[in-house]
């Protein structure tokens, strides 16, 4: 019996781990080779399309984009607010889990709950987690530094492309750490065993991919 807990958490686990990070690499092959077809890649072409629109003096794109990247700092620091609340109370179950540990081994479905397997539980998941709120910080300072730059066009001119390049590092790491924030509650899921992290990495994979990727019907001629 305790050999099919362990197996449980040694085979579900990861295969959900890997079946994640496989997406995402899928996803950033798509968005590498072929960025039209997701969401992200569209934006990303409609960002390159504003900057040249406001070198050449677009005031309106200008506030466009100011606009975008406010909501896109505001959506950052909303998910890094999320990531620390959440590591607190991670922290606050992790001092009382032991103490309930009787009332989750009546089942093999939660799977092992041995003094490792609990520190490799709530371990795992607060480095997603922490991770998380590092690629956020790093986002809001570059989201910042480019309302900076935009909002300085025709006062002075950077390096050629640098405008470009740091607004594309504040959006690359706030998708970043929403995705990684993502991949933390299906960690977080394994309090309750391995089966609810293999559920729900397959349903936030399934959401996620409906979400990246743009639908075939968009281009199927009518």
């Amino acid at each position: 019996m305790g050999g099919a807990i362990v197996y449980l958490d040694s085979v579900l686990v990861p295969l959900s781990l890997f079946f994640t990070i496989g997406y995402h690499a899928y996803l950033w092959h798509n968005l590498r080779h072929k960025p039209s077809v997701t969401s992200i890649g569209i934006n990303m072409l409609k960002r390159r399309a504003w900057l040249r629109q406001l070198n050449q003096g677009d005031d309106k794109k200008g506030m466009l984009a100011v606009q975008s990247l406010r909501n896109t700092l505001m959506f950052t620091i909303l998910t890094g607010t999320v990531t620390i609340l959440v590591t607190i109370s991670l922290a606050a179950v992790t001092n009382n889990a032991f103490n309930a540990n009787h009332i989750l081994t009546t089942t093999e479905l939660f799977g092992s709950q041995s003094g490792r397997i609990m520190v490799l539980k709530y371990g795992s998941a607060s480095i997603f987690l922490v991770a998380s709120f590092l690629c956020s910080s790093m986002a809001v300072g570059f989201l910042v530094d480019a309302n900076f730059l935009i909002n300085a066009i025709g006062e002075f001119t950077p390096a050629a492309g640098y405008t470009e390049a740091v607004v594309e590092r504040g959006f690359t790491m706030a998708v970043v750490g929403n995705r990684v924030l993502c991949v933390a509650f299906p960690m977080m899921m394994w309090i309750f065993g391995p089966l609810p992290v293999a559920v729900s990495s397959l349903a936030m994979v399934w959401a996620l991919y409906e979400l990246d990727f743009v639908s075939a019907t968009i281009y199927r001629p009518v």
